[in-house]
């Protein structure tokens, strides 16, 4: 099926269509998805109307304040979270996601959600409509996904923001970068804080994400310059939690999948790297606090844990937690991996109000309970099941 604007439902899922023909950066045929209310929304709608809780038909009064809100990569770990955060609050969400890295279980708790919109598309590919704020979460974050496509990713960084921001221009909306803690490389710093510039190999095999993310940040405080945009910026540190994807090769998950079957711990290096881990529901909060500050608060803004734990650490809490007989071996260390990462976020506590609450042998006993369902479905062939209720046709 081949339209633009048009909408399909689907086991109670609004997705809007895309063009099938529309070649990446081809402005000629604009996505133009967003212009009018999708169907069970009324005109002039947003005051006063009812918000429906999550998975359930009944409805629950709406604040005066509820707003349209796009969110890229919504069907990601991080945006799906988001997603459910932001119908909770009443607003209206439309979920933009090429479904590249995220995952239809990921949103399937939405599906009954008359708030929730679902456009299957990818950021590269220029679009329009009317939104009032925009979340860009739109990007590979694991080394083995965006490594496995180093052009695709650095367009992702580069042309997606453009094109958002571009959106946010000609709808007066403000736009949310979620950048990363990797703009500052291997750091010679230590905490990074967010004057910090970095120390980032521009020609390595993880720069097309590192280079990618710095040259959005650029982007984006351009816009706010020359433009005038509304823009918040934040650098986001190593986050977890339930749907992480079991696959995508970062240590957390790698950790967990791999004490619940049995199997070595892989660890590289020697272990003695260290890292901060961020709880999602934590990094959550964050980005909506980061929002909802005044315009003349643009970021940079730190989110991470600044709890700090080596390598070893992390797989050894890990096996204790699974009550597993798996055994750590040690492999040789990916190029440009950094030595250290942990965030300096006295500008989160001043300007937001925000630090971490979970610590996290608390945040990996909810994760750890997460993988284990999701791989014992994985088994019963329940996951290909639930996988399969939500279709998003092109």
């Amino acid at each position: 099926m081949s339209i633009f604007g048009g909408v399909a439902e689907d086991q109670s899922v609004r997705v809007l269509l895309r063009a099938e023909n529309s070649p990446p950066g081809a402005r000629t045929n604009n996505v133009d998805w967003l212009r009018q209310p999708p169907p069970g929304r009324r005109p002039n709608a947003r005051k006063g109307q009812a918000a429906p809780t999550i998975g359930d038909a009944s409805e629950a009064s709406a604040c005066a304040s509820s707003r349209r809100i796009l969110v890229t990569g919504g069907a990601g770990f991080l945006g799906s979270h988001l997603c459910e955060r932001l119908i909770l609050e009443g607003h209206e969400v439309i979920c933009l996601d090429d479904f590249s890295t995220g995952h239809s279980r990921n949103i399937e708790n939405l599906r009954d959600s008359r708030r929730f919109s679902l456009v299957k598309s990818d950021v590269t590919r220029p679009f329009s409509g009317d939104v009032d704020e925009i979340y860009n979460l739109a990007c590979p974050a694991s080394p083995l996904r965006y490594q496995a496509d180093p052009v695709q990713t650095l367009k992702t960084s580069v042309l997606g923001s453009l094109n958002l921001l571009e959106l946010a221009r000609e709808r007066g909306a403000k736009i949310f970068q979620a950048s990363t803690s990797e703009v500052y490389g291997d750091p010679h710093v230590h905490p990074q804080s967010e004057t910090y510039w970095g120390h980032v190999n521009a020609t390595g095999p993880r720069a097309c994400y590192d280079e990618g993310k710095r040259c959005a940040e650029t982007l984006f405080f351009d816009f706010a310059r020359v433009h005038g945009v509304a823009i918040k910026v934040v650098r986001i540190f190593n986050t977890y939690g339930p749907r992480m994807d079991p696959t995508d090769g970062r240590v957390v998950s790698n950790f967990i999948v791999q004490a619940l079957r049995g199997e070595d711990i892989t660890v590289y290096g020697d272990g003695l790297q260290t890292r901060s881990f961020c709880y999602v529901d934590d990094l959550i909060d964050g980005f909506v606090r980061m929002m909802n500050t005044p315009p003349s608060v643009v970021g940079l803004v730190n989110l991470g844990n600044p709890g700090e734990f080596t390598i070893r650490e992390l797989a050894c809490l890990v096996v204790e937690l699974v009550n597993s007989r798996s055994k750590i071996v040690l492999r040789p260390l990916p190029t440009d991996d950094p030595r250290q990462r942990r965030p300096d976020i006295a500008r989160a506590r001043d300007i937001l109000g925000w630090e971490p609450r979970v610590e996290l042998r608390a945040g990996l006993e909810r994760t750890i309970a997460y993988f284990d369902e999701l791989l014992c479905g994985e088994r019963t062939g329940e996951l290909r099941e639930s996988s399969s209720r939500i279709r998003c046709s092109i």
